[in-house]
């Protein structure tokens, strides 16, 4: 190839073996529910078939034989994690924080508790501030790809946003994973105050959604509205 020398020619190769092998572990945690109907309908592909799945351990072990592979695949992939609980899913969402510089203090939600405790909480948002989403998350057993966020915020019955957040692919770990949005604007003026509803899915490239679950949002003039 014109113009690589041999240290670049190997990165590229090395690129070409990372995207193959993130491309061999679409996994499908068959534990996790389904997307709510409207955001199944709005993210479906007519006639998608998922490959079948191969899990950390059968990636470890392929090649075996190829000893510079095996130390690349261990350092791309890690550890093998430790035999965890079947009853753990494999991704786990733990919390979704607002945060604003403008703010008394980060909004949080807990979401590794009762979710529907959450329909009776209404979490407040000042008009007009710049704000980021924080979402706190575990990957416990296997490679998941693609992970994103979607809210889909609803007022009066009628949808008036949708918003898809691009988390990443992460392997397992015994520490959580922290996913911020860039900057936002709250909404502002006299037609924007109000309760909004928003409908949450935290999915993958296979659509499996690991958590879904609703919460309020009120657009005040002040944090103490």
């Amino acid at each position: 190839m014109l113009g690589l020398d041999a240290c670049e020619l190997g990165a590229q190769l090395l690129e070409l073996l990372r995207l193959a092998l993130c491309a061999r572990v679409l996994m499908t945690d068959k534990e996790a529910g389904q997307l709510p109907q409207d955001e199944a309908l709005d993210e479906a592909v007519l006639g998608y078939r998922a490959p079948r799945q191969k899990s950390l351990r059968e990636l470890q072990e392929l090649d075996s034989d190829n000893e510079s592979l095996i130390k690349y695949k261990q350092a791309l992939l890690g550890p093998l994690p430790p035999v965890s609980d079947p009853s753990v899913p494999n991704v786990q969402v733990m919390r979704l924080t607002l945060m604003s510089e403008q703010a008394p203090a980060p909004v949080t939600m807990d979401l590794s508790g009762d979710l529907v405790m959450l329909k009776n909480q209404v979490f407040v948002l000042k008009e007009g501030v710049d704000y980021r989403v924080k979402i706190t998350f575990k990957v416990n057993k296997e490679i998941v790809c693609g992970l994103k966020c979607l809210h889909y915020t609803y007022r009066r019955g009628l949808r008036v946003d949708k918003a898809v957040y691009m988390v990443g692919s992460y392997g397992p770990s015994t520490q959580e994973y922290e996913f911020v949005t860039p900057v936002e604007e709250a909404p502002q003026g006299v037609l924007a105050r109000g309760t909004y509803v928003v409908s949450s899915c935290f999915t993958d490239d296979d659509r499996v959604a690991h958590l879904s679950w609703e919460w309020s949002l009120r657009i005040c003039k002040d944090w103490q509205d």
